[in-house]
C-alpha cells in the first residue's frame, strides 16, 4: 500500500533539495571561477620549469597545471563540505518545520477531541505569529459559530419533542380514561371525540409548521426561478379575511391602511408570512381590541406592518418572540393556541427573500411586527 509522506517530511526535503541545490550551483561556480583566475597567471620563458604542488612542469604548461590543481582542490574541500552542508540543512529543516507547523497539531488535535457534546475546546494560541494566528482565530471562532448551532438544535430538538409529546399524550391519556370507564354514553364518547380532534388539529399544525420551518430554513435563498410578482397588499386583505370569523368572535375592530407594496418572490411563502402575522394579531389580542394591516413603499422596498393590542411584553424580551416555540408573552408551554413557530417561520421566509423583520411592542400593551422586503422589480 502506497503511503504519503507528512507535511513535515515534505517540508524538510523540500529545504533541503533546495539546500543541495544552491550548494551545487555555488560549488560549480566556485570551480569556474578558480579556472578563470588560473588563466589569468603570466606566463613564463619557454624552458623554465615551474613546480605546481609536488610536480614540476615546462613554463608553457604552467597554466593549465595551475588551473588543474586548483580546480581539483576546490572539488576535493566541495565534495567534503557538501554532504555536511545538505546534513545541516536537512536537521535544521526538521526541527525549524516541526516548530513551525506545531500550532497545526494543535488544530489536529483539538478537532479529534470534538464531538457534538463537546465544542467547548479551543486552541487559543496566543503565541502564533502571522498566517498561523490567523488560522488559530479562524478556527476558534469556526467553533464558536458550531457550538452556538449545536445547542441552537439542541434546545429546538428538545422543544419540538416536548410539543409534540403533549397532544399524544391528550390523545393517550383521553382514550385511555374513556375506554376505562364502562358507563361510558355517546356524549362521553362525543366529548372524547373532541379532544382528540382538537388534539389531533394541534399535533398536525406543529409538524406542519416544523416542515413549512425546515424546508424555508434549506432554502437559504429563493430561486429565480420560484420567484413571481406579489403585492404584500392583496396578502395582507387575504389574510384578514381568512380570519375574519375569529376576530368577529372576539370583537376585534379590524383596519387596513396604505397602498400596494410589489415584491418579486415566492407567493405561497409570502401568503404564509401575511398569514402568520394576522393570525398572531388575532391569537395573541385581548377581546374588543384591534388590528391594523398597513402596507407602503418606503427607500425602495415594499413593507408590511401588522400592530395589535394586547398583553403587555417586555421590551427586552421582543426578540425572543422570534425563536420556536414562543407564544405572545407566555412560554411555550402556556395554554394560548397555536404551535408557537408563526414568527420563526416568518424570520425564515423574509430571510430567504433578502428582507428584514422587527416587532417593537406597542405602549399599553401589544405588538407591532414590521417586513420590509426588497422590490425585486427593475
Amino acid at each position: 500500500m502506497r503511503t504519503r509522506l507528512t507535511l513535515r517530511w515534505q517540508l524538510t526535503l523540500l529545504g533541503t533539495a533546495l539546500v543541495a541545490l544552491v550548494s551545487a550551483l555555488l560549488l560549480w561556480l566556485a570551480w569556474l571561477l578558480v579556472g578563470g583566475v588560473a588563466a589569468s597567471v603570466p606566463s613564463l620563458p619557454p624552458g623554465t620549469p615551474v613546480r605546481v604542488g609536488s610536480v614540476e612542469v615546462p613554463a608553457e604548461q604552467v597554466t593549465a597545471a595551475v588551473r588543474d590543481a586548483a580546480r581539483a582542490e576546490v572539488l576535493h574541500a566541495g565534495l567534503i563540505a557538501f554532504p555536511l552542508v545538505v546534513v545541516a540543512a536537512g536537521l535544521t529543516s526538521w526541527v525549524l518545520v516541526g516548530r513551525v507547523l506545531a500550532p497545526l497539531h494543535e488544530v489536529t488535535a483539538t478537532a479529534r477531541r470534538l464531538s457534538a457534546e463537546n465544542l467547548d475546546a479551543r486552541l487559543d494560541l496566543r503565541e502564533a505569529r502571522g498566517e498561523l494566528a490567523e488560522l488559530a482565530t479562524t478556527f476558534d471562532a469556526m467553533l464558536d459559530r458550531l457550538q452556538g448551532a449545536f445547542e441552537v438544535q439542541r434546545r429546538f430538538v428538545a422543544n419540538a419533542s416536548h410539543e409534540l409529546r403533549t397532544p399524544l399524550s391528550v390523545l393517550r391519556t383521553e382514550v385511555d380514561v374513556t375506554l376505562a370507564d364502562p358507563a361510558a354514553d355517546l356524549a362521553e364518547l362525543r366529548r372524547m371525540g373532541e379532544v382528540v380532534r382538537d388534539a389531533t388539529r394541534r399535533a398536525d399544525d406543529l409538524v406542519s409548521g416544523l416542515l413549512l420551518l425546515a424546508r424555508t430554513e434549506a432554502l437559504g435563498e429563493i430561486a429565480e426561478r420560484a420567484r413571481r410578482p406579489v403585492d404584500l397588499r392583496d396578502t395582507g386583505a387575504h389574510a384578514v379575511r381568512v380570519t375574519a370569523t375569529e376576530a368577529a368572535r372576539r370583537g376585534l375592530r379590524v383596519r387596513t391602511t396604505g397602498g400596494p407594496a410589489p415584491v418579486f418572490g415566492d407567493p405561497a411563502l409570502l401568503e404564509r408570512v401575511a398569514g402568520n402575522l394576522v393570525e398572531n394579531a388575532v391569537r395573541h389580542n385581548v377581546d374588543g381590541g384591534w388590528i391594523e394591516v398597513g402596507t407602503r413603499l418606503v427607500e425602495g422596498d415594499a413593507e408590511l406592518r401588522v400592530s395589535s393590542s394586547g398583553p403587555e411584553i417586555d421590551p427586552t424580551r421582543v426578540g425572543e418572540l422570534f425563536e420556536p416555540f414562543r407564544r405572545g408573552p407566555v412560554p411555550r408551554t402556556g395554554g394560548t393556541a397555536g404551535s408557537g413557530l408563526g414568527l420563526s417561520i416568518v424570520r425564515a421566509v423574509v430571510a430567504a427573500h433578502g428582507g428584514g423583520v422587527r416587532a417593537e411592542p406597542v405602549p399599553g400593551g401589544g405588538l407591532t411586527v414590521v417586513v420590509r422586503l426588497p422590490t425585486g422589480w427593475g
